[in-house]
């Protein structure tokens, strides 16, 4: 198996970062625009008056700065190991879908329900690929 495959998904989830990323700025110039929010709003981060549908890009923008990380670390390991395989390419691809589904969910109607189900599935894909690393060792 060549072993560089695991970089695709590794870099379409960074790729996602970067797409959520830049929903900030539309939505924050969107919502000062409106008169929802004034500049000094954002000058240390978010102040209380910011709503909600203007402050959740940022939200979901520091949840893939966060256990992604871990994506990333474990990601690398198999690939410095030379131990990518099938079930590791399907299990990171599947990793990137579920937090793609939870961003989809966070951005758009936000059901804490749904979006919770797309996080739990994210996590679980995750310590799985952290376990077969360790057990198949």
């Amino acid at each position: 198996m060549r072993q560089e495959l695991i970089f695709g998904p590794m870099g379409a989830l960074a790729f996602l970062t970067f797409g959520v990323l830049s929903v900030m700025p539309f939505r924050r110039i969107r919502a000062v625009r409106a008169g929802l929010v004034r500049v000094r709003d954002f000058k240390f981060g978010e102040s209380a008056d910011v709503p909600g549908h203007v402050s959740i890009p940022n939200r979901n923008y520091m949840n893939l700065l966060e256990l992604p990380m871990l994506f990333y670390v474990v990601g690398l390991m198999y690939f410095v190991a030379s131990r990518v395989s099938t079930a590791v390419l399907i299990l990171s691809w599947a990793y990137v879908a579920a937090r793609c589904v939870h961003s989809a969910i966070h951005l758009t109607h936000n059901n804490v329900l749904h979006r919770l189900a797309a996080f739990a599935v994210s996590n679980f894909i995750l310590m799985v690929l952290w376990a077969l690393f360790f057990v198949s060792w």
